[in-house]
């Protein structure tokens, strides 16, 4: 069998928590809390389980959910959106994005991604037919270089996709950057896909989104997820919210690839939106907390720690430590010293001469202070 993904293997968050498992090690690597969603949350899963929400949703989800949705979004950039149109339920981000991705790359087309990248672009937009083109974005500071990205924009060009907050590195976009990509894609008539999934967790500046900027949005797919803004990644619950021309192509292919998302959780996280949408405004101050707690604990560590402005992440140069490549020092923090995080090096496609390693602080306080005890040691 000829296979349509060659050099694709296992994804690193897998092959990193089986390791974790495995060692009985503190799992930093993949992205998810160690802790209990909202109550009530749960409590309105089971009643809605319970009192007969068990068959399909509507194909764009309930509309009590993109009712919900369209008034966060009004809320959070004060952006009117249509939730008959413009808002489409998937299951998970991670089918959102590819969803995006098949709706407008065809064969041929090429695709700026800006890495270090989230490991499930690329795979998309090869079985889409279309032609990574991959722009570095350069520790420390991880910055866009706006002249270098539209230098590399071609005749076939089609897309560009970007993440703020950034996953890996925790950086978060400027209003500077967001016009930048703006004028880009109008002037060279470019789609967008705006990765936002952790855009309620900001810490050093008000959160922001492609949703400010009309021009922008009228060629992006804005991407969401319940999972991380309410510590359920495991329901696998997202959106796309996009207008509606591309809300259409959207939705041609999202019936053939999932059809619709878990029916219960859509019911209990629009009553958690309508009844605790202040859980939503105050995601930075909770995440806040628990950053301040494990850079604080990690001070005392050989290990340099770099700015976190938003999701829940923070990155770490281990040069003091370890001349090792990331791959293999993640590998022996996880057997040997009890403690696994995610290396960089995978997320790129040419990986720079760096020596840092990710860790996600989406934890409990005291997961977070054991886990900076045994990186203290080292």
């Amino acid at each position: 069998m000829k296979s349509k993904l060659p050099e694709v293997g296992t994804t690193i968050f897998s092959v990193m928590s089986t390791m974790a498992n495995e060692c009985g090690a503190i799992n930093l690597s993949q992205g998810f809390p160690d802790f209990t969603p909202n109550k009530y949350l749960l409590d309105r899963l089971s009643h809605h389980a319970h009192s007969g929400k068990n068959q399909y949703a509507p194909m764009n989800g309930i509309p009590e959910l993109r009712q919900a949705i369209a008034t966060l979004t009004q809320e959070c950039y004060g952006r009117a959106i249509n939730p008959d149109t413009e808002i489409t339920l998937a299951s998970g981000a991670t089918e959102a994005l590819f969803v995006a991705i098949q709706a407008v790359v065809n064969p041929g087309d090429e695709v700026i991604l800006l890495d270090p990248a989230y490991d499930s672009y690329a795979p998309a937009v090869t079985l889409a037919g279309g032609i990574c083109t991959h722009i570095s974005l350069m520790p420390p500071s991880y910055q866009p270089d706006w002249q270098q990205i539209e230098a590399a924009v071609s005749a076939k060009t089609r897309l560009i996709i970007v993440n703020s907050p950034h996953n890996p590195t925790a950086t978060v976009f400027s209003d500077d950057d967001w016009l930048a990509l703006a004028n880009l894609a109008e002037k060279h008539e470019l789609f967008v896909i705006s990765d936002e999934v952790y855009e309620h967790i900001v810490f050093d500046q008000a959160r922001n989104s492609a949703h400010r900027y009309p021009a922008l949005f009228d060629r992006t797919f804005v991407i969401s997820s319940f999972g991380k803004t309410f510590h359920a990644t495991g329901w696998k619950l997202g959106y796309c919210i996009a207008p509606p021309a591309l809300s259409v192509e959207f939705r041609k292919i999202h019936q053939f690839v999932t059809f619709t998302s878990f029916t219960p959780a859509q019911y209990a996280v629009a009553d958690m939106l309508n009844k605790y949408s202040d859980e939503v405004h105050g995601l930075g101050d909770f995440y806040r907390s628990k950053r301040d707690c494990f850079i604080n604990a990690m001070q005392a560590s050989r290990f340099s720690m770099l700015p976190s402005a938003g999701t829940y992440f923070a990155l770490a140069d281990y040069s003091a430590i370890s001349d090792k490549s990331d791959v293999d020092f993640c590998e022996e923090l996880t057997r040997e010293h009890g403690v696994a995080a995610i290396p960089l090096s995978v997320f790129y496609k040419a990986p720079p001469n760096s020596r840092i390693i990710r860790f996600c602080f989406a934890k409990r306080e005291e997961t977070l202070l054991d886990a900076a005890t045994k990186l203290c040691a080292l």
